[in-house]
């Protein structure tokens, strides 16, 4: 199997869509002859043409009603929002119109929303938001956030196939840094499943996107000292695996719940939540939550790396929960 980058698993997996079904099509702000902000589309242009390839204004209100309107004549629309901070833009559109159609008429909404989030670039308050936790709160709507190259192609695939709206968040800290076998041929990954990303004994780690990595980092670390993470990557908040992570705290029996997003309204609230209601007597310690701090995102490098969650606080946390 090829090794190829997150970047490109995302990039090989919308254009085999574009190759299969011609109703599927990309609109967003640089996409063509740019090739988009982070290259994501590069070369699509030149392959599919500027029908199937449409570079827009500088609206996000725009490119959201756009796809909204083009998916209900029975297109596939794959809007791309340059920087995933920029979607508030389009609230209305995702969050009022499209998230809705469904249930209020039975039409099909086949929408992907895709684009770069999180931190750990120095991009600042208004280039690395992890605002995943905007849309999860909103029926209707499907969220994704892979973390693997493997699961970027496989889910926006699905995403694509997919006869509703999907939110895709790709963390762009990891467009580059991380590598792993993606088969060649066709294949998706079911939109809801999570995956145990390292099995472990003692204590159950619960997070997705750029976290299964601090997670992994953490568990390594950690095994030398003879305590045992399970990592469990969610790999979708909207509909999550609620089965995957009540089997991994009966396994476990302690938690951590991680993210990259600020604390309050985090998914880790939400996970601790289902946790207290069906798993109470199943745990031997406190639920630990580790997030960012309910703060904007700071551009300082320094500050950025502290607010950012990473393996030294997994860690850190990890350790006290062992001795509970």
């Amino acid at each position: 199997m090829p090794v190829m980058t997150y970047l490109d698993a995302i990039r090989q997996g919308i254009w085999e869509e574009m190759e299969r079904d011609p109703s599927v099509f990309l609109l967003g702000e640089d996409i063509g002859d740019y090739g988009g902000a982070f290259k994501v589309t590069a070369g699509m242009l030149k392959k599919f043409g500027a029908e199937r390839v449409i570079d827009t204004p500088i609206s996000e209100s725009a490119i959201v009603g756009a796809a909204v309107g083009a998916a209900l004549m029975g297109m596939r629309p794959v809007a791309e929002m340059q920087f995933m901070d920029f979607i508030s833009c389009g609230f209305d559109q995702i969050v009022n119109m499209a998230a809705k159609i469904h249930y209020r008429w039975g039409a099909k909404v086949p929408l992907v929303i895709r684009g770069p989030s999180g931190a750990g670039v120095h991009g600042g308050p208004f280039h690395s938001q992890s605002n995943e936790m905007w849309f999860v709160h909103t029926p209707g709507l499907k969220v994704v956030v892979p973390a693997t190259a493997y699961d970027a192609k496989g889910l926006i695939k699905a995403a694509i196939r997919d006869d509703n709206p999907v939110l895709y968040f790709e963390h762009k800290f990891l467009y580059r840094r991380i590598k792993d076998e993606v088969p060649e041929g066709d294949y998706t990954v079911p939109i809801g499943q999570a995956r145990v990303a390292r099995e472990g004994t003692d204590i159950a780690v619960i997070t997705y996107g750029a976290m299964v990595w601090t997670a992994l980092e953490a568990a390594e670390q950690l095994a030398k000292e003879g305590v045992s993470l399970e990592v469990v990557d969610l790999r979708s908040l909207l509909p999550y695996d609620e089965q995957a992570v009540l089997a991994t705290v009966r396994k476990c029996n302690k938690v951590i719940l991680l993210h990259e997003g600020t604390r309050t309204g985090g998914m880790a609230g939400e996970l601790a939540a289902l946790l207290a209601e069906k798993a109470f007597e199943d745990l031997d310690g406190p639920i630990v939550r580790i997030t960012a701090p309910d703060t904007p995102v700071p551009f300082s490098p320094p500050l950025e790396e502290f607010f950012l969650p990473n393996a030294k606080k997994v860690a850190e946390a990890a350790r006290k929960l062992a001795a509970y």
